[in-house]
């Protein structure tokens, strides 16, 4: 069979509300009978990523859409079973085939990434004795650097809800405590009042994996938030529990969270696209500019490994120019 003839979809997007996800294993055996066997597979390796792991709803999403693309060249070949199937051959070609189709080394890092992972829970429940994709090389290639926007840019965002409206104060409240803490937008969304102690200037922040961690909050964040609380917000015990909540009073979703970032971002005149993880990029690369340690910046930000922050480092070239200048000898 020829890699070309292989066109992934991704149609498999869920129809369950995020909040309450259903068992995965369920929505992957719906399909080609032949099949049913890797789906089924499949979906018992993103249950035990729930419920073992616990990772993130969309992590477990992300890892579903990238092995159903594997799933599909599987297809062509489904006499054998996965297991028989999968090797560092079947591997390799399914590489190949995502780099014929044009996608970039990040995604094909990715979705090596989950197919490493499926085949290390196999062989975890003794499915495979070793697994095929250890073998395997990640691919080689530049770092996409992270989109950030200037301390001006910031400025003028952040200026952008006008008014002391419930709503205006509490766009105001979310944009500061996006940049003042480089949260990511669920974990925004998520956020409770009890979360927040104002009075030693910290907030608690569950983020990804259910992991916890403590983040300084700001004294322009702190005020924000404050003024949110005493006059744009219904009481937080006649009201739910998160901070920031929708004109009908119920919780803010993540897309909410992305819809009002955006909206203030074209109020402001910014052009591009612009999002809640802009902002987290932009918190990161402004603490490091002004002389922020990395592992500070990799703790506020939540990130298991330093080398993810490390990108951060060679965003702000100013930076660099300056400290060049500073102290070569010749320069």
């Amino acid at each position: 069979m020829s890699t070309k003839a292989v066109q992934f979809t991704n149609g498999c997007r869920p129809s369950a509300p995020r909040s309450s996800p259903p068992r995965l294993a369920s929505l992957l055996v719906d399909l080609s009978a032949n099949l049913r066997p890797a789906r089924i597979l499949v979906g018992q390796f993103l249950d035990y990523l729930r419920i073992e792991r616990a990772l993130a709803h969309n992590t477990i999403l992300a890892y579903r859409r990238d092995l159903e693309h594997l799933l599909q060249l599987y297809q062509a070949d489904a006499a054998r079973s996965l297991l028989e199937w999968l090797s560092p051959g079947s591997i390799a070609k399914f590489l190949r085939v995502l780099s014929e189709q044009g996608l970039s080394e990040a995604s094909i890092a990715r979705h090596l990434a989950a197919v490493r992972m499926f085949c290390r829970y196999l062989v975890i429940v003794g499915h495979l004795s070793s697994s095929p994709a250890e073998v395997m090389s990640q691919p080689k290639g530049w770092h996409r650097l992270p989109k950030t926007i200037s301390q001006q840019r910031v400025q003028e965002l952040l200026a952008s809800p006008q008014g002391d409206t419930p709503l205006a104060l509490r766009d105001r409240a979310l944009l500061e405590l996006a940049y003042a803490t480089g949260m990511r937008a669920e974990e925004l969304a998520n956020l409770k009042t009890a979360d927040i102690n104002f009075s030693v200037g910290y907030l608690r922040c569950i983020g990804k994996g259910s992991r916890e961690r403590i983040i300084p909050l700001g004294r322009r964040a702190a005020q924000c938030v404050q003024q949110y609380l005493d006059k744009g917000r219904l009481p937080p015990e006649n009201s739910p529990k998160v901070l920031f909540l929708s004109r009908q009073n119920l919780p803010l979703s993540r897309i909410d969270v992305f819809r009002i970032v955006k909206k203030h971002a074209r109020k402001a005149g910014l052009a591009g696209t612009l999002s809640p993880h802009t902002l987290r990029h932009s918190f990161a690369t402004h603490l490091l500019a002004g002389g922020a340690d990395l592992r500070s910046v990799q703790e506020m930000l939540g990130h298991v490994d330093v080398t993810t922050t490390q990108i951060y480092t060679h965003v702000d070239i100013s930076h660099l120019k300056e400290v060049h200048r500073k102290f070569h000898p010749r320069a």
